[in-house]
């Protein structure tokens, strides 16, 4: 996520001296409404007016607090079975809303951690959790192929993770019976319009960004970002965002609701190619035609349009998009 500079706080104290409004001035500055918004939030006095150089002080304050290494200390401790145990927050509300209120945290992975020790010495706080751990049944360390150049998710920008823009894209794969064949999907995060394709080659990293390439060079220009897991499949990433001019980041591993629409995406998908399928039994032209129909559903997130007339009318500019 990119943070404001001094000089941009200071082009905000002039606007709003000006009266103007956050929507005028997040245009201004090119950034989404939300970093204005946070900003006089989180930066103005106790009287509630803003002051540039005040606003920059608590920002480097921050920075530098959280800079540090924080220590899963017993008051953290204390704070993070409250959490579970009483409201039943998972790891990821938990960091959230300490980011957010600037409270010293430690990541959500080192509270899973915490959480599987727990188990193992036979507490029960995973009983508190949705999924009681059994999302994560593999070890979030060990041994992995590392994938080079990797761009977190973290640093995706507020407008993405808010869909305030047309054009940011997740990607992801179905696999077939016995790890045998694959189909990736595409799928655009604010019109849940999306594409699918076999890969002959399977998992190949190589062979599945020429794929994705070919897929998406179409609408080269309405693609941003792309957001996938953090699979070895997806080691030519930097291929893919070269070619089609765009960002690419990866989630956090075992975080698939960092990737929730291509997770609704790919079981929307199942009820055409059941789990356990042989893909080799599906010919192309039946893979797009379940692409189709997918795309001419009718979705209640969309006032009952479908995916593909939204898509379209974003593609031929017949729609403003709401920040």
């Amino acid at each position: 996520m990119k943070h404001l500079t001094k000089e941009q706080r200071y082009q905000i104290k002039a606007y709003l001296d000006c009266d103007k409004s956050i929507e005028f001035i997040a245009e201004a500055l090119e950034v989404a409404r939300t970093t204005i918004d946070r900003e006089l939030k989180r930066n103005s006095n106790k009287r509630g007016s803003y002051n540039p150089d005040f606003a920059q002080e608590l920002y480097q304050e921050r920075k530098e607090r959280f800079a540090n290494n924080r220590k899963f200390t017993p008051s953290i401790e204390k704070f993070v079975r409250s959490k579970i145990e009483q409201e039943q927050w998972s790891p990821e509300q938990i960091v959230g809303y300490c980011k957010s209120q600037d409270i010293p945290m430690v990541s959500h992975e080192r509270i899973y951690q915490y959480i599987r020790e727990d188990k193992k010495q036979g507490g029960k706080l995973y009983t508190h959790l949705r999924h009681q751990l059994k999302h994560r049944k593999r070890p979030v360390s060990g041994k992995h192929t590392t994938i080079k150049d990797k761009v977190s998710i973290e640093h995706r920008s507020e407008e993405i993770n808010n869909k305030e823009r047309f054009g940011d894209w997740e990607i992801d794969l179905i696999i077939g019976k016995d790890g045998k064949g694959a189909i990736v999907t595409i799928v655009e995060r604010t019109t849940a319009f999306f594409l699918m394709k076999k890969l002959p080659f399977g998992k190949n990293a190589e062979q599945l960004a020429k794929t994705v390439i070919e897929m998406l060079l179409p609408y080269k220009g309405f693609v941003h970002s792309i957001t996938s897991d953090n699979g070895t499949e997806f080691a030519q990433h930097k291929k893919i965002s070269t070619k089609l001019s765009s960002q690419f980041f990866f989630a956090h591993p075992y975080s698939s609701w960092e990737r929730g629409l291509s997770e609704y995406t790919n079981k929307l998908i199942r009820q055409y190619i059941p789990k356990k399928s042989i893909f080799e039994h599906y010919s192309d032209q039946e893979i797009k035609e379940i692409q189709y129909k997918i795309n001419r559903r009718p979705r209640k997130n969309l006032e009952y349009e479908n995916p593909k007339n939204q898509y379209y009318k974003f593609v031929n500019k017949k729609v403003a998009f709401a920040s």
